[in-house]
């Protein structure tokens, strides 16, 4: 039973004998104990003063005394106004550390057959160029939310589509077929999402002066846009490519593959994977058959031009388009298709969309629209969405090839934390293999906790160089942390020194020492919370809180060199869970911790 339960069962007794008075279990209010009071959980007195007919401070100081003399897990209190500050005795934080130590994945619910399932689609990329610290951002978030999703007992599949058909797509075969000359990965070198990515920008560039030449020739820029010969060129290939032309299609399928190959190198290092990816050029049939029929309900309208649109003035919203004129489908219409797939593939029982904040008003009305064709989890979809993320400098824009590359920002990273590792001197003694190992895992743990330690509903500026800090609220000061408790626990089996099974009871814990198992038995509500809000930041800072408090203790108290015995297996038992739960915590996050550096 946790601590709060208990006390909540001695405070209703307590009303009832002091005060003759019954009252729900809901009127209970433990909080923590703000750090500038004594005492580990504060009961709220004001909802009691009915019963009680009393002021605040004497209703406190009355239930404190009966808690005190009836509850063995109650040491102390004091009072401060309404509020009654508890102090929990050493015994119970003793027997709470054997619960934790007990069980290795304390704070993870494992899902179980009839669980419910959650979709959580994230990624989303385009095959027109490659990942950029955007994208980053979305697969973190995304992956991290599968794995929290999962620790509170949810069944997940996680899903990716994939953007692979459109203008854009057009835009980097065209110059690849007009600039490239017959340029390839393997004769480039280079990577394949980067080679079709260089033409996406090379079209931009050559648009871009066909433009300025239309427009010297005196064309509004709105005429010279629409009459420049490469973008008439590329609407024409996006039209052949849906009329199935079999020359177009083949070196969409050519140029896609090397997309896709490029793409799955970024993710493994990203450490991000799915269950399912799904392809709009898959879907947006799927979409427009669905839009038919809806229209065929009378869900739909249909205008003189031909498009079909759906009103949803009566939900407040205005008239979308689904279907243009001439046929093509919109993004809605795709992610409608998409809906429609998943929907026959999977059982859903909640519909997770990972998709950046410029969409909200998109997702607003795909809510709509898939409710009203029937899909169950539609009205209840979430689309978590999540701010922009920046470099220092500003905004990326990929048509000018100005973002950052994901592969090009790992890179970096994991060479800036190498450098800085060897000038702290945390690599010396080890293997080359070792210090790379340990330079990766660093320098992407210091990339994925700073981007997820954000609120992701905030937009963010990430700073490479203060991310890869070895103080403060960062990646590398948990995870070096974690190190130094893993040599710990190294040197106390070398001097035979072994954490037993169970800890015994009888030692008088410090504040500090009580303050740690209190954090380490929050990790299951913070678990919780995390998948409550859809918000992994909660995770993120719970674990730079629990590093902090875990050196502070480190640096007041010995553990190997105390003299006594009971108190030095605690510490030692206390170390070797807070390794446990930092683990648990990153992992969630989807961020190796190393054993050693």
């Amino acid at each position: 039973m946790k601590i709060e339960d208990k006390l909540t069962e001695s405070v209703l007794k307590g009303v009832k004998e002091l005060y003759g008075a019954d009252v729900p279990a809901r009127t209970v209010q433990l909080q923590k104990t703000k750090k500038e009071f004594e005492g580990h959980l504060t009961l709220v007195v004001f909802p009691f003063l009915k019963a009680s007919k009393k002021a605040p401070e004497q209703t406190a100081a009355e239930i404190g005394a009966y808690l005190q003399r009836n509850e063995p897990a109650i040491a102390a209190y004091n009072v401060i106004k309404g509020f009654l500050n508890l102090t929990i005795a050493s015994a119970v934080w003793v027997d709470m550390l054997n619960r934790i130590h007990a069980d290795s994945a304390w704070g993870i619910r494992k899902p179980e057959a009839q669980a419910p399932l959650v979709m959580i689609e994230y990624s989303s990329p385009n095959t027109n160029k490659p990942l950029h610290l955007g994208h980053v951002r979305n697969n973190l978030l995304g992956c991290a939310l599968a794995n929290i999703m999962e620790a509170n007992g949810y069944r997940v599949v996680k899903t990716n589509i994939v953007n692979d058909r459109g203008i854009h797509i057009c835009k980097s075969m065209l110059a690849w077929l007009k600039y490239g000359g017959g340029e390839t990965p393997e004769s480039s070198g280079k990577k394949g999402d980067h080679l079709v990515g260089d033409y996406y920008v090379a079209f931009d560039k050559h648009y871009k002066a066909e433009v300025a030449g239309l427009m010297e020739k005196g064309m509004s820029k709105e005429e010279a846009e629409a009459q420049a010969p490469l973008m008439q060129e590329a609407r024409g290939m996006l039209r052949k490519w849906e009329a199935g032309d079999p020359e177009v299609r083949a070196l969409w399928s050519r140029m896609n593959g090397w997309v896709y190959a490029g793409f799955d190198e970024t993710y493994r290092m990203m450490g991000v994977s799915f269950d399912k990816v799904y392809y709009e050029s898959d879907t947006y049939l799927e979409g427009k058959k669905k839009v038919l029929e809806g229209l065929e309900k009378g869900l739909f309208y249909r205008k003189d031009d031909g498009s079909v649109w759906a009103d949803l003035t009566a939900e407040g919203l205005d008239q979308k388009l689904l279907l243009r004129a001439d046929g093509t489908s919109v993004y809605m219409t795709q992610d409608i298709g998409t809906a429609e797939q998943r929907f026959a593939d999977y059982p859903i029982d909640k519909m997770i969309y990972v998709v950046g904040n410029e969409q909200n008003y998109h997702f607003q009305v795909l809510s709509i629209l898939l409710d009203k064709l029937g899909f169950e989890w539609g009205k209840d979809l979430v689309h978590f969405s999540y701010g922009m993320v920046e470099l220092p400098e500003g905004k990326m824009k990929s048509r000018e090839g100005t973002v950052v590359d994901a592969d090009d920002l790992m890179e970096a990273m994991i060479d800036t934390a190498k450098e800085t590792s060897s000038e702290l001197g945390k690599l010396d003694g080890l293997t080359q293999a070792e210090a790379d190992d340990i330079a990766r895992i660093v320098g992407l743990g210091a990339l994925k906790y700073f981007i997820l330690k954000v609120d992701a509903r905030k937009n963010m500026t990430f700073n490479p160089k203060e991310s890869i800090d070895f103080n403060g609220n960062t990646g590398p000061f948990i995870q070096y942390t974690y190190a130094r408790i893993r040599s710990i626990l190294r040197k106390a089996g070398e001097s035979g020194i072994v954490v037993p099974e169970v800890v015994p009871a009888g030692v008088e814990l410090s504040t500090k020492e009580e303050g740690l198992v209190q954090l380490l038995a929050d990790f299951p509500e913070v678990v919780r919370q995390a998948g409550t809000d859809y918000n992994p930041s909660i995770l993120a800072n719970y674990a730079y809180d629990l590093v902090k408090e875990y050196n502070q203790f480190y640096h007041d108290f010995s553990i190997l060199r105390e003299e006594n015995e009971a108190l030095k297996v605690f510490r030692l038992a206390l170390s070797c869970n807070v390794g446990k739960i930092v683990k648990l915590a990153m992992g969630l996050l989807g961020i190796e911790v190393p054993e050693r550096m």
